[in-house]
């Protein structure tokens, strides 16, 4: 929500979206419409409220659930594949398909996508999170590729935050080094604004994340997380 609002200062004419319509009536100037990204009719509605706007140029993508799963229950696991795989596949795809069908034009298209430094390495405590982050992390990578590779005048940043102080990250469980939302928000318009490829936010967790990949398999797997 923040980064909306610091999108509309900037002179963005904004479209947003979400589940819950209650969220979208903080936004006054704003065309809205109420996407799910699990449902079937999440791409058709995303059409709907591009045609309402007169057109896309950057395409703003932060849903997405998470869970400490350590039991590893059926349902925790499962819905989110569903809405972090499966809704960010669909939505992200959608994106792509638009503007590679408007890529006659002199506009460029960038999407930006927040994902998280969680998909660096499998994390024990939330198994379905990490691998569904590692997952949105290459397909923007495969989606950047194939852009290029096809002449289509597409951007992508993907954002890869550590913990943001949101409803998300709620409960009793007090995660280390959180991050403040309005903070964060600055920095993805940052890394957007500047066409970032990979923004991870914030510098400790740009070390933290160094320090995770030169980790080797034998090392990591007996990590207590």
């Amino acid at each position: 929500m923040e980064v909306a609002r610091l999108l509309q200062r900037q002179g963005w004419k904004l479209g947003v979206a979400a589940r819950r319509v209650e969220l979208l009536r903080t936004f006054g100037d704003a065309e809205m419409e109420q996407i799910d990204v699990t449902a079937a009719d999440a791409t058709e509605r995303l059409r709907r409220l591009i045609e309402r706007l007169g057109g896309m140029d950057l395409f703003f993508y932060a849903s997405g659930i998470g869970h400490q799963n350590r039991e590893l229950k059926e349902d925790i696991e499962l819905s989110t594949m569903q809405t972090n795989a499966l809704g960010f596949t669909r939505m992200i795809g959608e994106a792509y398909r638009y503007f590679a069908e408007r890529n006659d034009t002199e506009a460029w298209g960038h999407i930006a996508a927040i994902t998280s430094i969680a998909g660096t390495k499998g994390l024990g405590p939330a198994p379905a999170y990490s691998a569904t982050k590692a997952m949105q992390n290459v397909y923007l990578q495969a989606l950047e590729q194939q852009a290029r590779s096809r002449g289509l005048r597409i951007r992508f940043t993907d954002i890869r935050p550590g913990f943001v102080d949101t409803a998300l990250l709620s409960g009793d469980f007090r995660y280390p080094m959180m991050l403040k939302p309005e903070r964060v928000a600055r920095e993805i318009v940052s890394a957007i604004d500047r066409h970032a490829h990979i923004r991870v936010i914030d510098w400790r967790y740009r070390l933290l994340t160094a320090f995770w990949r030169r980790l080797p398999r034998c090392i990591w797997r007996r990590m207590r997380l």
